[in-house]
């Protein structure tokens, strides 16, 4: 396992500079003077020079290009544009908004899902059944801001049990922290527990139709012993390819989420860090994205060695 794991770790700084690389290349050739958002409309051209020279935003792209990658390797990312501080030193309180925002959703859509999919693979063609594959259908189908929007009118506005926006963090309390992280992490997952619902019930189906499934009912096991012990672990491991993509799709997906509530998250700054082409905080968000993403590949893999003894990695 720890060779497999080194392994691995390779493979994922590809993953990691490829899209930095990107990133980097298309900030620098995109229009827009980093000094002269900065500086303003009634900065003179000198003014503006001299900014582009204490920032080093004059230098060939080829030696901006080595300066930066220096500093990804020895962990400097230099100081933001805008807020003129450690970018090391911004990220983090963005970035845990975000993740917490993502994990929040993710449980949500792990639970739905396997609730719901479980209950119509038992209800097989039964008007639950139905019931639940149309409901997943239109959960798939529409987009999450129509959610979040619908979200805010029922729970914020009518019933008011929730506040229409803002952010508390956990240090707040746990009341505090769930009553502005509940309706965002509802819109950001409930497509996603759309997806998985269709994923446990297909997978659900497979399992109940094998040998042994039908072998350890014919040995008088109670069905609680049949389905929790013996169907539901081998149905899980698709689940876990599901659980892993929904994880990337919604901590880069949470932009949308965060503007309409408000939340001083990491794609929030990132959209404003591009609109005031601050390259120092586009590039350490986008790492910080990249570096999460990778961790989350690395623990599926590992997930499905422990859900299944059959996986040996070589």
């Amino acid at each position: 396992m720890l060779h497999y794991l080194g392994k691995r770790f390779l493979l994922i700084l590809p993953t990691i500079f490829v899209p930095l690389i990107l990133v980097f290349l298309l900030l620098r050739l995109s229009p827009g003077d980093p000094a002269g958002m900065l500086l303003g409309d009634q900065a003179t051209a000198d003014q503006i020079q001299a900014l582009r020279s204490q920032l080093g935003l004059d230098l060939p792209i080829y030696v901006q290009f080595l300066l930066w990658l220096k500093g990804i390797v020895t962990l400097d990312l230099g100081n933001s544009i805008f807020f003129r501080r450690p970018v090391l030193e911004i990220i983090p309180s963005y970035a845990v908004v975000t993740i917490l925002l993502t994990l929040v959703a993710l449980a949500i859509a792990i639970a739905i899902g396997i609730v719901l999919g479980l209950v119509s693979a038992m209800n097989r063609n039964k008007p639950i059944d139905r019931a639940v594959v149309i409901a997943a259908v239109l959960g798939i189908s529409l987009p999450e801001f129509w959610f979040a929007l619908l979200l805010i009118f029922l729970f914020a506005v009518i019933l008011r049990w929730f506040p229409v926006a803002g952010y508390n963090p956990p240090s707040a309390g746990v009341v505090a922290f769930g009553a502005t992280i509940f309706l965002p992490a509802m819109a950001l997952g409930i497509r996603q527990s759309a997806l998985m619902t269709r994923m446990m019930r297909s997978s659900m189906l497979d399992v109940l139709n094998e040998p042994y499934i039908t072998t350890a009912r014919a040995q008088g096991l109670p069905e609680r012993t049949v389905i929790g012990r013996y169907a539901m672990r081998t149905a899980a491991i698709p689940m876990v390819t599901v659980v892993g993509l929904a994880a990337g799709y919604l901590l880069g997906g949470a932009v949308a989420i965060e503007i309409i509530f408000a939340l001083p998250g990491l794609g929030r700054m990132l959209v404003e860090a591009v609109g005031r082409r601050d390259y120092p905080l586009v590039e350490g968000g986008v790492l910080t994205i990249s570096l999460v993403l990778a961790i989350l590949n690395l623990l599926i893999d590992i997930i499905y060695a422990i859900l299944d003894p059959r996986i040996r990695y070589q």
